[in-house]
């Protein structure tokens, strides 16, 4: 059985079954061996994920965007060397959760076409490279707003139901990890970029819409059957190769004023949710702190086993600008796990798996 699912329009640059043994099984223990202990009497059937392109799994393959990396050298370093959308050259960290977890290997898109209904029950991604909190930045690029990464679940929830009977999916639901990335592209692609909102929000202002956007996408996931929210903060989006070579100065320094803004809405993302705690029973909305892990890997690459942390492997081969790749003009470097980032804007599959293991050790407790 195949699913096939259409996403909404945007402007401007997928009959009941009974559910196997088998696949029961696989739904309530996974099949992959889990790599962090987690107590006998908890379980994880599912990793549902939300967000922008460090998460988005394939989503904006066939979206009318100039965000999209369906194309070499994306994926060169993915099992089989297939660009399959995701922005880095193998795993994302939506990857290394549900591995980490011991539910799959890899997190299919919502929207890919080739999806199989075995793929529902154990999670899928309906992230989009270049959304945002902001409703304006994924207008910006053509992509898949919040809203519609909203729409695109309970769409899901409908045939998973349809799949395993309503009872089995609450319990998917309630006890899954939900994944929500997202706030880079508000703060670097739309308030920094966009005079119109310079003009309306200074930075206090914006980390409130920002802050205030994502404790309302949570009440959203909250009041479809989600428990077990992981929001992840900003990271130091000042110190990726991009705004180095933008906004750092001849020197490529961080940008200062752009990691000050993801710290401001840090902090009140992180208020936000220890807000709404009491008013959601059985609520386990768990705010992830990805800055200062990240930022230990930018100023001490070598502790890690990194060497190169302030260009990307893949761009133009100018050695002062660390560009997007593309599928024309980019030259990559020779040994990927070397470097930190991957682009000009995403880290490498060796950093999203440091990162990953290390924050899974840190915050899985907060989730029994």
């Amino acid at each position: 059985m195949k699913l096939s699912s259409s996403s909404s329009s945007i402007s401007y640059c997928s009959s009941t079954l009974l559910l196997p043994i088998s696949l029961l099984c696989f739904v309530l223990f996974g099949t992959t061996k889990a790599l962090i202990k987690i107590p006998p009497n908890e379980t994880f059937p599912a990793v549902l994920v939300f967000g922008d392109s460090i998460v988005d799994t394939g989503n904006n393959n066939n979206l009318r965007t100039i965000v999209k990396c369906d194309f070499r050298p994306y994926g060169q370093d993915f099992k089989g060397g297939i660009p399959t959308g995701r922005f880095c050259n193998g795993k994302v960290p939506a990857d290394f959760l549900a591995q980490e977890l011991g539910i799959k290997e890899v997190v299919p898109a919502y929207l890919d076409p080739n999806l199989s209904s075995s793929d529902l029950p154990t999670g899928v991604c309906f992230a989009s490279g270049g959304s945002g909190y902001d409703p304006l930045t994924p207008k910006l690029v053509s992509v898949i707003s919040l809203s519609e990464q909203l729409q695109h679940f309970q769409e899901y929830t409908t045939k998973l139901k349809g799949l395993v009977g309503e009872d089995k999916t609450n319990f998917i639901l309630a006890n899954s990890i939900f994944l929500v990335v997202a706030g880079s592209d508000d703060i670097a692609n739309t308030y920094f970029t966009l005079r119109v909102r310079k003009a309306l929000y200074d930075v206090s202002a914006y980390s409130d819409l920002m802050a205030n956007s994502a404790s309302d996408f949570v009440k959203q996931l909250y009041a479809l059957g989600a428990r077990r929210i992981a929001v992840f903060g900003a990271p130091p989006i000042g110190c990726v190769p991009a705004q180095r070579t933008l906004a750092g100065g001849n020197g490529r320094e961080c940008a200062n004023d752009f990691n000050q803004a993801a710290l401001l809405f840090n902090k009140k993302l992180s208020a936000k949710l220890d807000s709404i705690k009491t008013k959601m029973p059985n609520n386990r909305a768990v705010y992830i702190d990805v800055y200062d892990p990240l930022l230990d890997l930018i100023q001490n690459p070598q502790q890690h086993g990194f060497e190169i942390s302030d260009k990307g492997c893949c761009g133009t081969g100018n050695i002062e600008v660390a560009e997007l790749c593309n599928r024309f003009t980019s030259s990559v470097c020779p040994n990927a796990s070397s470097y930190v980032f991957w682009d000009s804007y995403h880290p490498t599959e060796r950093t999203y798996k440091v990162l990953t293991t290390s924050i899974l050790q840190k915050y899985i407790n907060a989730f029994y």
